[in-house]
């Protein structure tokens, strides 16, 4: 068996030990029937954490086709990504995403990785040879916040893509690399668009053996959803601070063109989902381990069955809430009784003296079926002392 973290194994920490620590806490302070309760929550927290490590098991396909390619993904994420005007008034991310797909099937076999760019550059996904993973990404991208936004730049990317390469090239050198990057062009970082201002992707030419650049966006341009929390508005936009209306975003194609001049690689604009099948054309896969087929390493996850003991343990959890709701009524409703009982008694133990001292009782001859109270019982006594000293 082996993990593969659903969660960043700090993130998982994060959430669920202070989670343990208060149910722990819970289970060791309480007893009677509220101790189960604790136990079968500790249970179901442990459940869920089992779940979140993503226990797996390792198994080999067998002369699984395979190629020596390596995809790149390269993605603006920034906000002008967002512009309404990619086949028509579809935000370029649809185009992003379209493309993204469709290379995976121009390139089968191949091992894919993602790096994203909006105010910085982070690595999205690992080198990896599950095509779905690139699919699940591109369909849940989306542009980031407006509220952190800070600007634009073609170039951003360029550190995190030049350490990756680097390390691709000394790791597996037999390889092919081929670069994908994808981006309207725009830089606001600066003065405008001035390629003079974007630094050169020049020195990475030796690492990359094919790829392209693709534009997305218009010289029309497009007005960008107001990006919040909960995703894009479909009217509130982003505004220009200089004219209090709102902001057209442009595709710089000299931007783009200048990176693609310099990686050695194709610029292709892409207005609507056009085959891409071409660029495949001139990339040269012939340095394949052996003849191409070598045994493809996947995990399958076995967390299912823990997720059965979750479902069980909730309906228990369930289960015993909905019995506690009559249970708390009635409690509640025998409190009031035992009130409005211990109230009438002492009413009665303060009235109720006899001429003989024994008209305090219980039972048929003092008309009360509760003992009477301790004031109650104080009264009757002094009562009797009384009657007894009387001549």
């Amino acid at each position: 068996m082996s993990l593969q973290p659903l969660w960043p194994i700090w993130l998982l920490a994060v959430v669920f030990v202070p989670l343990a620590a208060l149910a722990v806490w819970q289970l060791a302070r309480s007893r009677g029937p509220r101790r189960m309760d604790w136990i079968r929550r500790c249970a179901l927290l442990a459940v869920v954490v089992f779940i979140g490590l993503g226990p797996s098991t390792q198994a080999r396909i067998p002369d699984g086709l395979t190629s020596n390619a390596e995809l790149y993904f390269v993605v603006d994420r920034t906000g002008s990504m967002g512009a309404l005007d990619y086949s028509g008034d579809e935000p370029r991310l649809a185009g992003v995403r379209a493309d993204m797909e469709a290379l995976t099937d121009v390139f089968p076999a191949a091992s894919y990785s993602i790096l994203a760019f909006d105010s910085t550059a982070t690595q999205q996904l690992p080198l990896t040879t599950d095509a779905r993973a690139v699919r699940s990404w591109a369909e849940t991208v989306t542009p980031e916040l407006s509220a952190y936004s800070a600007g634009s730049s073609i170039d951003r990317p360029l550190e995190a893509l030049t350490t990756t390469l680097e390390r691709a090239a000394t790791e597996r050198p037999e390889n092919v690399r081929l670069v994908f990057l994808l981006s309207d062009g725009e830089n606001t970082r600066a003065s405008g668009s001035n390629p003079d201002t974007v630094a050169s992707f020049t020195p990475l030419a030796p690492l990359v053996d094919g790829g392209a650049v693709l534009g997305y966006g218009t010289s029309e341009g497009g007005q960008m959803p107001l990006v919040t929390g909960s995703g894009s508005s479909s009217s509130e936009r982003i505004i220009d601070p200089a004219t209090g209306e709102p902001a057209i975003s442009r595709i710089d194609e000299n931007a783009l063109r200048t990176v693609a001049a310099d990686l050695g690689i194709e610029y292709l604009h892409r207005i609507d989902d056009s085959s891409l099948d071409s660029l495949a054309d001139d990339v040269d896969l012939s340095t394949i381990t052996g003849d191409g087929r070598r045994d493809i390493l996947t995990y399958e996850g076995f967390y299912w069955i823990a997720a059965l003991a979750v479902a069980g343990l909730l309906g228990w959890e369930a289960w015993s809430l909905v019995r506690e709701v009559p249970k708390r009524s009635w409690m509640r409703g025998r409190a009031a009784r035992s009130r409005a009982a211990s109230g009438g008694a002492g009413g009665h133990g303060g009235a109720g003296r006899s001429t003989d001292g024994g008209g305090i009782g219980s039972g048929p001859s003092g008309g009360l079926d509760t003992a009477p109270s301790a004031a109650a019982s104080h009264l009757v006594g002094e009562s009797r002392q009384m009657a007894g000293r009387r001549p």
